[in-house]
């Protein structure tokens, strides 16, 4: 029997927040930095499963906070988002664009795991973050990058 396609598949829905943060209190005098996330060999921003019934931007605040430690998370550009196309088992991710303008990242372990879900972060460059995402990733970064860029 072939393989199940993603489209085949049933859709499930993750939520995320592309955290960023600028050297400067002005943002069009600083390079943006993006915080990115690996788990194995795989890097990615912060990002998760929605619990049943839980809200989009709700489930992207919440799995940014707990797969990070941070909490001042600022929608400076509104609810504004954009979503990946289907991947992996039918997967499609939501991410928000937010500054998280201070606090120090931690990797807490993960009650369901008894480890961190995480094995590094890096706050980045766009430069350095495109080296490190796939395709699909990039086109969120390019987003991120284009909503920088007109302003909140």
């Amino acid at each position: 029997m072939p393989a199940q396609r993603s489209s085949d598949r049933p859709v499930t829905r993750a939520a995320g927040i592309v955290p960023v943060r600028f050297d400067s209190a002005d943002p069009e005098q600083a390079e943006p930095r993006f915080l990115l996330l690996r788990a194995y060999n795989y890097w990615d921003f912060p990002k998760g499963e929605l619990a049943p019934g839980e809200a989009l931007l709700d489930a992207a605040m919440r799995e940014a906070a707990e797969e990070t430690g941070l909490g001042d998370f600022r929608l400076r550009w509104g609810e504004d988002h954009i979503e990946t196309e289907r991947y992996g088992r039918g997967k499609i991710a939501r991410y928000y664009l937010a500054e998280a303008p201070s606090g120090d990242v931690e990797l807490p372990v993960s009650p369901e795991l008894g480890r961190p879900e995480h094995h590094e972060f890096r706050w980045v460059t766009a430069e350095a973050a495109r080296s490190l995402l796939n395709e699909r990733l990039r086109r969120v970064l390019d987003w991120a990058l284009e909503r920088i860029a007109t302003g909140p």
